[in-house]
Order: C-alpha cells, then structure tokens, then sequence
C-alpha cells in the first residue's frame, strides 16, 4: 500500500521518522511532497519518494496523510483535486473535523482524523484515533499498525479528538517546560546542567512509565515517594500552594478551546 505524506514537519516528519525506523514503512512505498527543500532532501536521503505537487501525491498514493498546518488546510486540500476519489486519507491537522475536510477535497473518500504528538520519532508517541472513521477495515488494521510503531494508540469518538490534541497533541511542549524547570533547580543547587538535565528527564521517563507499567493511580504512586516528614511532601506542599495541579488543568481547557477555534475558522 502506497502512503502519501502531504507535508512532514515536526509532527508529520516525526510519524514518518519513526515509522520507517520501526521498519513498519518502507521508504520505497512513502510519497512525500512538502515545500520544504530541506525536508524533502532530508526525506530523500532515506529512499522515500519525491513528488512535484498535491495532485501528483494524490495521484501516486492509496491512502494520503494530511500533514498540513490546519491555517493553510483549504488551499493544500483542494491542490489535491479529485485525485483521492475512492481512496482514504488520514488526517493529523489539528482541530479540522472530518465534516470540514470533505468540504476542502473533491470526491468521494473515506477520512480517518487524529491526533498524533512529537514523540512518535522516539517510538513513543500517543495517538488518539476517530472511531467513527469510514476507513475499510484494511485500511484500518493499516493505520493502527503505523501509529503503534511510534507508539500507542487510542480509539475515541470524534469530539473527543480535540480533547486529545489539547492534552497529548500539546503536552510535550508542557513537559519539556517541567524538566526544564526542574533541570533549573537542580543548577540552583549546585548540579552540572548536563547532569541535571538527563536526571529532570530520567525522572519524568520513569514516573511515566510506572503510571503505565503499573497501571495505578498517579495519586498512589505519589503517595509512595512521601516518606512521613521527608523531603518529598515538602516539595509537594510547595507545589499545591503554587497551584501546578490548576495550571496544568487550566493549561489544557485553554489548549482544547483553541484545537476547537483552529477547526472552525
């Protein structure tokens, strides 16, 4: 199966990457047309296929990936002309619901929506998948097997989507911004930025993937680092009084809202 990739940027680029390190794309099968002179020969050193316009894409693709930044979807999308009629795409653009993207491509297709976050070129993305896609079931098996060789993969209702990108789509950005910060203590206290750095990211990775691994609540697992009158509940006092839990709440809404707003422009 031919996939098109309509752009690959920083998250189209991601899914690519890690798809064809996991070895589940092979480059030769990849379609690739982005404007980007330095994404294409960077794309093209590792075997995939360079093509000339959107329609050419469409033309040469079974199924095509819509990569696209959501402000510029209308004009790239209808580029495409018909040339995806009884094909599927696959869409990443964030807050552009399935009803909006018919509207933007000539004929008939079948549409699955997601969203996809940056991690996936590391194999540890999270994708969160429509599952009210019309995509056949091959098609389907297709799609699953790519995004869970960069990472895992949820099946949710549509309005569900935005939720997703305001959480999984945008929070690395918010993580990074946490092991910044704690990397920023662990200097104020006299640690090498470098070791401070790979200890702030270490801890995340590996809180992470207890919460996973076990599968208990982060509540609980919390709960056993706080030694009775430890540095730990000292550490977690001082953040309840500066309110992490509601800012990373509030961060969230504030993000969906405009995952919502992207899609009805």
């Amino acid at each position: 199966m031919k996939i098109g990739f309509l752009g690959a940027g920083a998250m189209g680029g991601a899914i690519l990457s890690g798809a064809i390190n996991a070895g589940v794309l092979n480059p030769a099968d990849v379609n690739l047309y982005d404007m980007s002179t330095a994404i294409t020969d960077k794309f093209k050193a590792m075997g995939v296929n360079i093509v000339g316009s959107n329609e050419e894409l469409g033309k040469y693709s079974d199924i095509v990936l819509l990569a696209v930044k959501p402000q510029y979807a209308a004009p790239a999308l209808a580029q495409l002309g018909n040339t995806v009629d009884g094909k599927a795409v696959i869409s990443i653009m964030a807050g552009i619901k399935v009803a909006a993207i018919r509207e933007m491509i000539s004929g008939n297709f079948r549409v699955l929506r997601l969203m996809p976050n940056t991690p996936a070129l590391v194999g540890a993305g999270a994708f969160a998948l429509d599952a009210d896609t019309d995509l056949t079931t091959e098609e389907k098996e297709f799609a699953e097997k790519l995004f869970k060789a960069c990472g895992i993969v949820e099946w949710m209702s549509e309005p569900l989507i935005d939720t997703a990108c305001g959480l999984s789509g945008a929070g690395p950005a918010y993580i990074y911004m946490v092991i910044e910060a704690l990397a920023d203590g662990g200097v104020m206290k006299g640690l090498p930025r470098a070791t401070a750095q790979k200890l702030a990211a270490q801890t995340v990775y590996g809180a992470a993937k207890m919460v996973l691994e076990t599968g208990e609540h982060p509540g609980k697992l919390k709960d056993n680092v706080c030694s009775p009158g430890g540095n730990t509940i000292v550490g977690v006092k001082t953040l309840e009084e500066h309110g992490v839990r509601g800012a990373f709440i509030d961060t969230v809404d504030k993000a969906v809202e405009k995952a919502k707003e992207l899609g009805n422009k």
